[in-house]
């Protein structure tokens, strides 16, 4: 059995975590590019954005889904 700190909930908590972190530093950027008026640039992040937020969505279900069903 693998270690629990190894085991597949563990390691998609912690891509999840970083996904946020890099949402977090993307808006960021992207708040920076329109105070320089790059308001085409933030449009285009924006966008990227809204897969990265439907895309934690769906990590976040799969997630709650595997810890309910127990140790791996």
């Amino acid at each position: 059995m693998p270690s629990p700190e190894y085991s597949l909930p563990t390691t998609l908590e912690r891509i999840y975590e970083n996904q946020l972190a890099l949402e977090a530093a993307i808006m960021e950027l992207s708040l920076w590019a329109v105070g320089q008026g790059g308001t085409c640039v933030d449009e285009n992040v924006r966008g990227a954005l809204d897969a990265i937020g439907e895309n934690a969505g769906y990590i976040k279900q799969v997630l709650a889904r595997l810890r309910a069903q127990g140790p791996d």
